[in-house]
């Protein structure tokens, strides 16, 4: 209970103190008009006030990701929390942060547009390929995901809330983002709230189950390996969601359009992945501690995290109240997935010229989303996992080291992101070398030291050739 409570001091701590210090670097001007009302349309640019902004922005980052990833992270002991705080504060909400207030420096832009600017036009075609296949992946993973939990719960066919899921989807993702997502995500926001403080008291009061079982400080350097992948790189790609993730940076743009002044950017950026990175420690906890431990959890889990959300949730709280938890878990994916389609709309649209104000123009570029994303929901849910977080954690590089070239081009203190960036980037390379089902299948040696030497080239490349080169800089960013 100690550790819990400190690792949550921490993130409280990192978002007043650090975030306080990246959002001095970035440098805020309150006095500059912002892109909900400078390029206001009813539809997508549409002002709303910082707490509801905030509250969207939590849901729609905080998908199935911050649950499944800590369950499954947690067979790897306690140093999966270790990296949820660390990579929190350091990585996940700097990631958040400038994926945001770039977005909206630079009148509402998408993340590819955003790493074409200060990263160059390779980056730019690459992105908005990458962004697309990963919100395309992300989309999916959120209808299966809450689609089996629902006919769990209620026995109805799994085929049936796909459908239903899929309807929603489109809805939201056509009609303007203050009528439904603007509406129904404080009812959501509840729900969550509920979730997550009442599974955590309940697991504190229960009289079964212990608050992470009594564990070592040589525990956390155990190299233990769940279904042969060691903790290093694949914890760190097994825990996106909650510590560092690459589908916020196509998420923060939304906002970014909707935020009424800079000075709000830290609460609903930097605050919203503090508040992810709660909700990932206490699933992270609980996996630790219903089953008695990292054994019991590889044996209750059964493979699948969905079987310790139904079984934790109805075993702490009851069937009323387990089900009402079970439907904060439900809400999570789904509050992401309809705003996953939404933003691979938005960024065809960016990429095509295409104004987005009549419904005729935002049913074209959504249709044909959908009908891609029925036949991927056709595909295994494990497989799909796999390339999402790949693909997730890619995108996340791609974002910090646009952040990086932001803040050099502008004579910043460009190694708060340069530095998450380096290390996001031997993550990514060293597993994808190692890889036998992903990547080239090389030892973990030899993967591990050609990401550290390709890490080292490619940032002496990109300070080399990008620091104090101030002639990208636009007059509105001045």
């Amino acid at each position: 209970m100690t550790w819990f409570l400190l690792c949550v001091g921490l993130l409280l701590g990192g978002y007043f103190i650090y975030g306080t210090f990246v959002e001095k670097v970035f440098g805020i001007k309150p006095q500059r008009q912002t892109p909900a009302f400078a390029q206001g349309d009813g539809v997508d640019y549409v002002p709303m006030s910082k707490g509801k902004v905030y509250l969207i922005q939590l849901l729609n980052i905080a998908g199935v990701g911050p649950i499944f990833g800590p369950i499954l992270g947690a067979l790897y002991g306690p140093a999966a929390m270790l990296w949820i705080v660390l990579g929190c504060i350091f990585a996940g909400a700097v990631h958040d942060y400038f994926s945001g207030m770039l977005s909206v420096r630079n009148g509402g832009q998408s993340v590819p547009n955003l790493a074409g600017k200060y990263l160059g036009r390779g980056a730019k075609n690459f992105m908005n390929v990458f962004a697309i296949v990963l919100l395309l992946l992300v989309g999916v993973v959120f209808i299966s995901a809450p689609a089996g939990l629902l006919a769990k719960i209620t026995g109805v066919s799994v085929s049936v809330f796909v459908g239903v899921i899929f309807v929603y989807y489109l809805l939201a993702t056509i009609v303007p983002v203050d009528k439904i997502i603007g509406r129904l995500y404080p009812f959501f926001g509840a729900l969550l709230i509920f979730m997550s403080v009442g599974l955590t008291v309940a697991l504190v009061a229960s009289s079964e189950h212990t608050m992470l079982p009594g564990f070592e400080v040589g525990d956390f350097f155990q190299n233990l390996n769940p279904n042969d992948m060691p903790l290093w790189p694949a914890l760190f790609i097994t825990i996106a969601c909650g510590a560092v993730s690459g589908f916020h940076a196509t998420q923060s743009p939304l906002m970014a359009r909707c935020v009424e002044n800079e000075s709000n950017g830290r609460f609903v950026f930097y605050g919203a992945m503090i508040g992810e990175g709660i909700i990932a420690l206490i699933w992270c906890a609980i996996a630790l501690s219903f089953f008695g431990g990292v054994e019991g959890l590889n044996t209750g889990m059964g493979g699948n995290p969905a079987n310790l959300v139904y079984e934790a949730s109805t075993g702490l709280l009851g069937a009323v109240g387990g089900f009402m938890a079970v439907l904060g878990v439900i809400v999570l994916p789904i509050t992401s997935g309809d705003t996953a389609f939404r933003s691979a709309r938005l960024i065809l649209a960016e990429y095509f010229n295409m104004p987005q104000n009549r419904l005729p123009k935002r049913l074209l570029l959504a249709i044909p989303l959908f009908v891609i994303g029925a036949v991927l929901t056709q595909v295994d849910f494990g497989i799909i996992w796999r390339y999402f977080g790949v693909a997730n954690q890619a995108t996340a590089v791609m974002m910090l080291w646009t952040a990086s070239a932001y803040l050099l081009r502008h004579n910043k203190l460009h190694w708060i992101a340069t530095v998450p960036a380096m290390f996001m980037t031997t993550v990514v390379i060293s597993f994808l070398l190692n890889s036998a089902t992903l990547g080239a299948g090389l030892p973990m040696t030899l993967s591990t030291v050609t990401g550290l030497v390709l890490t080292l080239v490619i940032t002496a490349m990109l300070i080399t050739r990008i620091k104090g080169r101030n002639e990208g800089m636009l007059a509105d960013e001045a």
